[in-house]
């Protein structure tokens, strides 16, 4: 199955093709029009390639990227740019704050899911990722598992943040 999705900015199109047992292959066409394609390995580790004509298993320029180098690549093209953006959201929209919260090995929702925790019923805040260790989840689903050590990036009010802060810790 291939998703094709064109973000509102007028930015390429990205298609989304599963690589069953591999990852997920992402690819657009650039401004000066070679096809350029990303694909994420489940095991971290990312390759940048650039297509020869319209077959996506003919490339050319192949790099291998570790998860610490694809970090180190996206800080060079702009992801810093996305958390500026976020915190000038959370200062221009009254009421709405942006905050980490740990979870503990101990708390009652380690080895739980997202849904488990009732947040965005119980306090009307959402869950946006989760960090564990050098890894980004985004936009996670109810059946995301969570572990202790994770840390949930959350949006809401600061008060419903307090409060799911609290539950996180005592159920």
């Amino acid at each position: 199955m291939t998703a094709t999705r064109q973000r509102g900015d007028g930015a390429a199109v990205v298609t989304e093709t599963p690589l069953p047992g591999i990852g997920i292959r992402y690819e657009f066409v650039a401004q000066d029009g070679r096809r350029v394609g990303v694909i994420h390995h489940r095991s971290g580790v990312r390759e940048l390639v650039r297509y020869e004509g319209e077959d996506p298993d003919t490339s050319r320029d192949l790099l291998r990227l570790g998860p610490e180098d694809s970090r180190t690549l996206a800080e060079l093209l702009g992801a810093s740019q996305v958390a500026r953006e976020l915190a000038e959201l959370e200062q221009g929209v009254e009421g709405l704050a942006v905050d980490r919260l740990p979870l503990s090995p101990d708390g009652p929702f380690h080895q739980r899911t997202i849904g488990d925790t009732g947040a965005r019923t119980r306090t009307g805040v959402s869950i946006v990722a989760v960090l564990r260790e050098s890894t980004a989840h985004p936009a996670p689903g109810p059946g995301f598992g969570l572990l202790g050590g994770d840390t949930l990036v959350v949006v809401g009010t600061p008060r419903g943040i307090e409060e799911l802060a609290i539950l996180l810790r005592s159920g």
